[in-house]
């Protein structure tokens, strides 16, 4: 779990999962750069931990190549590409849903992946130890009701993910998919309040029954889904390709 001369990319690092990664990449010694829209909040956060911070839209292509520039200029290369992007996207019955909820979730959640995996992997095949960790999500491998929109963009990030492993493996270059259960978190809490006014729940039942569907009886942390990151990353992974691995305390219990 070494990473010192490392340089590592994450997107959407300012908070949650992205920040907790990014942070335990640099205590472990790597040089981490992270990106944000709000470049008065991506500032305080880079500067505030000894991060790189960039300003860039992660599903705008145009945006992806200006990044590419500034991490060659700024990094002179990258090891580690962690596609954290994601939105929670609509709560609601499929056919309740607005086609722009639905194309903006898709765009921000799977096509921001693409984008950077197509203009980093030429970066990547230089590195002696190339990684590529895209965030999925325990959505991408169970129905989730009321959540189309964003299991979709969760299951297909899989599909993303094992066929470019299998087209990268002959540089060297391994990719695999984090599926973290529900975090505990703002994000989290706005996606439960949504799901009690859809059914007409109080919230503390909504609370209650998303504890109970996880063998542990809680939620996953951020910094658990970071922990896996950096495994993944490492070269105590040198042989994990093309893997969905999920960090939800065992939420197979209830399906």
């Amino acid at each position: 779990m070494d990473f010192r001369g490392k340089k590592v990319l994450v997107t959407a690092g300012t908070g949650g999962i992205g920040l907790a990664t990014a942070i335990k990449f640099r205590s472990h010694g790597a040089a981490v750069a992270i990106t944000g829209r709000n470049a008065e909040t991506l500032n305080a956060v880079a500067s505030g931990h000894g991060l790189r911070g960039h300003v860039s839209d992660a599903s705008d292509e145009e945006s992806v190549r200006q990044l590419r520039s500034e991490i060659e200029e700024s990094l002179g290369g990258l090891d580690v590409l962690v596609n954290n992007a994601g939105i929670a996207g609509p709560t609601g019955l499929v056919d309740s849903l607005d086609l722009e909820d639905w194309e903006e979730t898709l765009k921000v959640n799977l096509t921001s992946q693409f984008l950077h995996v197509k203009h980093f992997v030429k970066m990547l095949r230089c590195s002696g130890t190339p990684s590529i960790i895209n965030i999925s999500s325990a959505a991408g491998q169970h129905a989730f009701p009321g959540r189309a929109a964003y299991a979709s963009s969760k299951w297909a990030v899989i599909g993303f993910t094992k066929t470019v492993a299998a087209e990268l493996g002959e540089d060297g270059i391994r990719v695999n998919a984090v599926c973290p259960g529900p975090i505990d978190g703002p994000r989290m809490r706005a996606v439960m309040e949504a799901k009690a006014a859809m059914l007409a729940q109080p919230i503390a039942e909504i609370n209650m029954e998303q504890n109970r569907v996880s063998s542990l009886g809680r939620m996953s942390t951020a910094e658990d889904v970071a922990n896996m990151v950096l495994f993944t990353a490492s070269s105590l992974a040198g042989s994990v390709t093309g893997q969905a691995l999920s960090v939800d305390g065992h939420i197979e219990k209830l399906y």
